[in-house]
């Protein structure tokens, strides 16, 4: 337990000092803004900001890959737009339709947005991600080759126990008979969005990215669950989707309404999956942020230590209380994620279901 806490309380600190060297950065050149604060920490971004030394900004820079309609390809590091805050027609835009994004700026002054490969903040981490995700996996492939008969311990033994928990406890009784097919991917997607949620959680490389968090990564996951839903359903799903057996036939002719209703429902299952990870992440993020920023809000309005110090208590508490809840949330939103996904594949297959009644 004391363990715990020293880890926790070495956390919080790492979050705290991450935070301060922020916000002094920004409070030396503007007036803080706690919206901008908040929301450049959670937006995706063409540098990693480490933290500020001397007065100086410690960013990894990232390759910034474009391709203009007229112009082509492009390729050169993001470095290039804190040197003069614009290269080769391109910066990073001010305005409210592309605020953070790379722009073209055309000739008549107008911007532009190019086809944009870049290798940004999230997909740096999802590259991290993905490569701890291949190691992990491969490891635990390499160990039962030497020794088959026995269990691993450390972390590869967690890891194998969460396996055979989303195998035997979600997979296999939501989708049923042939659940095999389905069981790569699910149980990718629920390590992929673990360990991203896991690297979310630290405040410093190679943590602190937004990825599951961010609404683009959500859709593309949820649009693969709905392709597995409706690519490999049965075709008793789509009669009971168009033909509605169980439904009375004045709620089906001349008007289709449930027809129509339970069509809307292929689309609205993926896009809950994508708004339930994305907002909860997302919320998870800013709570914690507001409580930091709070003790800035607050001394920079009394400009009195003791208020400084009281709400200083308080948020450093609360948000520390918030820490200690994301860390269930974060496996709770991959095992949400997956379940959901397993439910929805298992009610597409309708077939099998009936064949093991």
């Amino acid at each position: 337990m004391m363990n715990l806490l020293k880890k926790g309380s070495v956390f919080l600190l790492m979050m705290f000092v991450s935070i301060f060297s922020a916000y002094s950065a920004e409070t030396e050149e503007k007036e803080f803004n706690a919206g901008d604060f908040i929301f450049g920490h959670i937006r995706n971004a063409y540098g990693w900001h480490i933290t500020s030394f001397n007065e100086e900004e410690i960013t990894i820079p990232l390759p910034v890959i474009v391709k203009s309609e007229n112009r082509g390809w492009f390729v050169f590091s993001s470095a290039r737009f804190e040197e003069t805050g614009e290269y080769e027609g391109f910066k990073i835009s001010n305005s409210s339709l592309h605020k953070g994004r790379v722009v073209e700026v055309m000739p008549d002054g107008s911007e532009s947005r190019p086809w944009d490969f870049s290798i940004t903040k999230n997909v740096l981490e999802i590259l991290i991600a993905s490569a701890l995700l291949l190691a992990l996996f491969f490891s635990l492939v390499r160990f039962y080759k030497k020794s088959p008969m026995k269990a691993p311990k450390g972390l590869l033994g967690a890891f194998e126990v969460l396996v055979l928990f989303i195998v035997d406890e979600v997979i296999k009784p939501c989708i049923g008979k042939g659940y095999e097919k389905y069981t790569p991917y699910l149980l990718t997607v629920f390590f992929f969005i673990l360990i991203n949620n896991i690297l979310g959680m630290i405040p410093i490389f190679p943590g602190g990215a937004n990825v599951t968090g961010n609404i683009a990564v959500t859709a593309v996951l949820a649009l693969i669950t709905f392709v597995y839903i409706n690519v490999f359903a049965s075709k008793e799903y789509w009669k009971d989707i168009f033909l509605v057996p169980a439904a009375p036939s004045w709620l089906k002719v001349p008007i289709p309404i449930m027809p129509i209703l339970e069509f809307v429902g292929v689309f609205t299952k993926p896009l809950a999956l994508m708004i339930r990870l994305f907002a909860n992440i997302l919320a998870g993020h800013i709570i914690e942020l507001v409580f930091m920023v709070l003790i800035f809000i607050l001394s920079e309005c009394g400009k009195n230590l003791g208020i400084g110090i009281g709400t200083g208590v308080f948020s450093v508490l609360f948000a520390f209380f918030m820490q200690v809840l994301e860390v269930l949330v974060v496996f709770l939103q991959a095992y949400v994620f997956t379940l959901l996904s397993s439910v929805f594949i298992g009610l597409s297959r309708i077939e099998e279901h009936a064949e093991k009644e």
